[in-house]
């Protein structure tokens, strides 16, 4: 290998880079399972991790893609499991409509109630998401004890969200979790296994975004 080749930094735009990622994607991809208007999101979630088995793996409520857009034209609000997906969320197309996007996992009196009931801050801001919010897109990406706690708030008939984006990442209650969410019978998006993260939720989340706008 010539290491001292002049490196030349390509010149096309973003929008052309984005593009040719698609269309690579969708060669490769190939045969699939996904629906017309499901798979936009596998596309930007393959596009943001490189991983077409992740993105294989990716399953969805039969009313999971309708129940966000309408959630974001109707201003609800997104609810982060952490600040990472509020970082890297398109939140102009959210707030346009009237909606916000709430993290609640550093608030202080969420801290405060965690150390008390010796209990994890994600779901404590889970419980204070529900106490603050009604509805809403509840977005997943870090915290397999908050999508937890989410479920059995489900199940209780306490929580009631437009749509959850559940793709926690990890080895700890990362995939169980996943396991349980595809069990209810309200809108979601999640896949099978351990991987997942909050960069996949953002691809997932703004790709709603998106729809919403198109649509």
């Amino acid at each position: 290998m010539d290491f001292h080749t002049e490196f030349k930094p390509l010149t096309v735009q973003p929008q052309q880079i984005e593009g040719k990622s698609f269309e690579m994607i969708t060669e490769e991809i190939g045969e699939h399972h996904f629906t017309e208007e499901q798979y936009p999101i596998v596309q930007r979630i393959i596009h943001a991790s490189a991983d077409f088995e992740l993105g294989r793996s990716v399953v969805f409520h039969k009313d999971a893609v309708q129940a966000g857009i309408q959630a974001i034209r109707n201003g609800r609000n997104v609810i982060a499991d952490v600040q990472m997906i509020q970082v890297g969320t398109n939140k102009n197309r959210i707030e346009k409509h009237g909606g916000k996007l709430h993290v609640y996992i550093s608030d202080e009196d969420v801290m405060k109630e965690a150390k008390r009931l010796n209990t994890t801050r994600a779901i404590i801001s889970m419980r204070k998401a529900l106490e603050e919010n009604e509805g809403g897109i509840y977005a997943i990406g870090n915290a397999p004890t908050a999508l937890l706690e989410l479920i059995r708030l489900v199940k209780e008939g306490v929580a009631k969200p437009d749509l959850i984006i559940g793709l926690p990442v990890g080895f700890v209650s990362a995939a169980e979790s996943k396991e349980e969410l595809a069990k209810l019978d309200i809108p979601f998006i999640t896949n099978i296994g351990r991987k997942g993260g909050s960069t996949i939720t953002v691809a997932a989340l703004n790709a709603i975004t998106l729809l919403a706008e198109q649509k």
